[in-house]
């Protein structure tokens, strides 16, 4: 309960602060080439039940057609959608999610389908858990796609190796999760979208990730 008051004050307030920010992030999606100023995409939520959910449009239209990974400097990525990408502000929408219950601010980021049929029983653990704008292993593989850009194989890569350490630092956070960790984690996230470089595993004494994606 303190969880969704948490989720329901913040994705409110934040919606209303940043309505300018929308708006001059709509016009200028929409003047670069007319196509739809939001993207939707269906995800696995909490339970395994699926969902919509909202971003600023950053591809081309019918990018979702393609690969499911965005891997480097992907040909399908918008010069508009590139600066989005950079500072994650193509995410800000999901405040929608939020508020509508979907999503929560701090929780596993969600998944496609095709990667959640893929999960052990063990790693479908973290789909107890309601997912969110940020988690602890968005600041650990924070540059993913640039990760991933170097592997000969990055779906394989993705799903091998990635994805399961994705998994198990938000078990881990979990086991030791509270308002005040998930509060650190909104303001640690607002700093890194601001560039700054910060030890979060260290403020919530959890395992850094391990080597294979260094």
């Amino acid at each position: 309960m303190i969880k969704r008051v948490f989720d329901l004050l913040f994705s409110f307030c934040g919606l209303l602060v940043l309505t300018p920010v929308f708006a001059v992030i709509a016009t200028v999606i929409k003047f670069y080439d007319g196509g739809p100023i939001f993207f939707q995409q269906t995800r696995i939520g909490k339970n395994g039940v699926a969902f919509l959910m909202l971003k600023f449009r950053s591809m081309v239209v019918n990018a979702d057609k393609g690969a499911a990974l965005t891997i480097g400097h992907d040909e399908r990525i918008t010069p508009v959608g590139a600066v989005l990408r950079r500072y994650k502000l193509d995410e800000l929408p999901q405040l929608w999610n939020v508020l509508g219950g979907t999503m929560s601010l701090v929780g596993p980021r969600p998944e496609v389908a095709k990667f959640v049929e893929c999960y052990t029983p063990a790693q479908r653990e973290v789909l107890h858990l309601k997912p969110g704008i940020t988690d602890p292993a968005s600041f650990a593989f924070f540059d993913e796609s640039e990760i991933l850009s170097t592997k000969a194989d990055p779906e394989r890569f993705y799903k091998d190796h990635l994805m399961a350490e994705k998994i198990r630092i938000n078990l881990d956070y979990a086991l030791k999760a509270s308002p005040l960790t998930d509060v650190l984690l909104v303001l640690a996230t607002l700093g890194r979208m601001m560039g700054l470089r910060l030890d979060i595993f260290s403020w919530l004494g959890i395992v850094k990730p391990k080597a294979i994606v260094s």
